[in-house]
């Protein structure tokens, strides 16, 4: 952690980050319609102040209504245009920030699944959340508001000097000299508000982490009385992120003050000079008044920038952890002559894969699970059986090769339907459970795939709460075994069947009855590998491999064929 926060401290990036822009190519147009409208009002700001101290002037002088009102209809036509402008600038800003947002995450997403669940498997979910959801979310304002407030500045600021500078080169000549002050200090201002808001964005995925693992733990912290702790903990948590959020707005609020004073300033010694002059007869009033006009929308661009510069703190402090995230997905390569598994793949290999568990690795395994075969994985508790699955789904680190149908394979992810030892069941409807990920679910599939798992006393439309609620341990075990079955059976390209104690929690003419539908699923020539420590699982295995975590590699056995009933 501390590595990357000096990464981070060492970053200086300017008031553009390229990563965002380069990313979010849907923002590219809409800051060119921005900058066409940005023209259009600063011609009519210039426009409106002309028009309006011609009129005021022509008052002053006693000219004639009839001369005055075309100059007054002209400064109210002017008015209507700015305003009309405006809401387009705002429609287009939001229309703008809503597709980048959305590029955004669809590239976070597309990057988290390149990365692949070992990636995944590193990093906290609750935290990536926060980036995904909240960070990016607070992203609208900095593609909604900022960047087109710094594409006015730069068209703006040169249009309006050049125009005070045609009237009153004198008048130009402070304002081009008191404007750099405004930067200065926004940069000084920035590099503070930059530092507090990547403080409370911290704080806020350490609050989100805290909170999941505490739900997620919370039946074993109340079962050795240690609820109030973790609760106190996220109360400390959550005080530390109210003292960042106000630190947040002081500096919001002192940053505004300094920015507003000084352009206030810098307006006030144009208009003292402009006062003295026209008290002297050195200057026009006609002159006067017009750059009197303009001098505050000199000054009023820059200001605006460090407004909406702290509206989008808080998306900009999101965008380090979304950079990492596609950063690391661009660098990431594929394993030296490896390939994705075949959409076609039926047969699976494995050969000298150890798995990497902490600092250590497990011994070699080497299996075949062909078509038409079941292969049972075997082994004291501790030996690695679920880990040489983790594996072969990408979920852990591993020397070796995996194959598929003869072609390696960074993992067999593509040709595995797979149920784990954890139902890992989500709220909503048994039918939704299993037939997850299909965006058009079969529901005869779905019902013969329960049937198959065991599970056809359980209601494809009953409704589960979180993880399963509403079913007992063995029934939801038998929903993520028929999921498994769905997938096999729906998805093209998937021909090999892992299970990774799918009995656990069944009774045992209950697990008769499932390995009788799972050696008939590898005679009809599914690929079965299975993880049991069931003595009962030998009798439908074709090869059995068992793992020892004391042996330099794992041994296989072939069970002949008249041990299978």
């Amino acid at each position: 952690m501390d590595r990357v926060s000096e990464k981070r401290a060492d970053r200086v990036r300017g008031p553009v980050d390229p990563r965002l822009v380069r990313y979010a190519t849907a923002s590219r147009a809409f800051l060119g319609v921005t900058a066409a409208i940005v023209l259009a009002q600063t011609g009519v700001i210039v426009g409106f102040a002309w028009t309006l101290t011609s009129a005021l002037v022509g008052a002053i002088a006693g000219r004639p209504l009839d001369e005055l009102w075309p100059l007054v209809g002209a400064a109210a036509a002017f008015v209507v245009v700015r305003s009309l402008l405006i809401v387009a600038s705002e429609r287009v800003s939001a229309m703008g920030a809503a597709r980048a947002s959305l590029q955004l995450r669809d590239a976070l997403v597309t990057a988290v699944g390149r990365l692949g669940p070992r990636w995944l498997g590193t990093r906290n979910a609750a935290s990536l959340a926060v980036v995904a959801g909240h960070g990016l979310e607070s992203l609208d304002a900095y593609f909604g508001r900022y960047l087109p407030q710094l594409v006015a500045t730069a068209l703006t600021m040169p249009i309006v000097i050049g125009a005070i500078l045609l009237a009153d080169p004198l008048s130009a000549l402070i304002v081009v000299l008191t404007i750099p002050l405004i930067p200065i200090f926004m940069v000084l201002i920035g590099l503070a508000t930059r530092a507090v808001q990547r403080r409370q964005f911290d704080t806020l995925q350490r609050l989100a982490a805290r909170f999941a693992d505490t739900v997620n733990g919370l039946g074993t912290l109340k079962a050795f009385g240690r609820q109030h702790r973790a609760a106190d903990t996220i109360e400390t948590v959550t005080r530390r992120y109210k003292r960042e959020t106000m630190s947040v707005l002081r500096v919001s609020f002192v940053s505004g003050f300094a920015l507003e004073f000084l352009a206030s300033i810098s307006v006030a010694i144009v208009a003292v000079t402009i006062g003295f002059r026209l008290l002297a007869g050195e200057m026009d009033l006609l002159v006067g008044l017009f750059v009197l006009l303009l001098a505050p929308e000199a000054y009023l661009p820059l200001r605006q920038v460090g407004v909406q510069f702290h509206a989008a703190a808080e998306g900009v402090a999101a965008t380090d952890e979304i950079f990492d995230v596609l950063d690391s997905a661009q660098q990431e390569a594929p394993r030296e002559g490896s390939a994705r598994p075949d959409a076609g793949g039926r047969s699976l290999a494995v050969r000298g894969l150890r798995v990497r568990r902490g600092e250590r690795m497990l011994p070699p395994v080497d299996l075949i699970a062909a078509p038409g075969r079941v292969v049972l994985i075997d082994g004291p508790s501790g030996a690695g059986k679920s880990s040489l699955v983790a594996a072969l789904l990408g979920f852990a680190e591993y020397d070796g090769a995996i194959e598929i149908d003869g072609v390696a394979a960074a993992d067999a992810r593509g040709a595995i339907a797979w149920a784990g030892q954890r139902p890992g069941l989500i709220a909503g409807s048994v039918g939704q459970n299993v037939a997850l990920g299909d965006p058009a679910p079969d529901a005869a599939v779905v019902r013969a795939s329960l049937a198959d798992a065991q599970a056809d006393d359980v209601d494809p439309d009953l409704e589960l709460g979180s993880q399963g609620g509403g079913l007992s341990g063995g029934q939801a075990q038998r929903v993520a075994v028929a999921r498994a079955l769905y997938r096999l059976r729906r998805t093209q390209g998937v021909g090999v069947l892992v299970l990774d104690e799918p009995s656990s929690a069944l009774d045992s003419d209950t697990e008769t009855a499932l390995w009788t539908r799972l050696r008939s699923l590898a005679d009809d020539g599914t690929a079965v590998v299975l993880v049991s420590h069931r003595t009962s699982a030998r009798r439908i295995a074709d090869d059995v491999v068992t793992l020892t975590a004391a042996l330099p590699a794992a041994s296989a056995e072939h069970v002949p064929p008249e041990a299978r009933s």
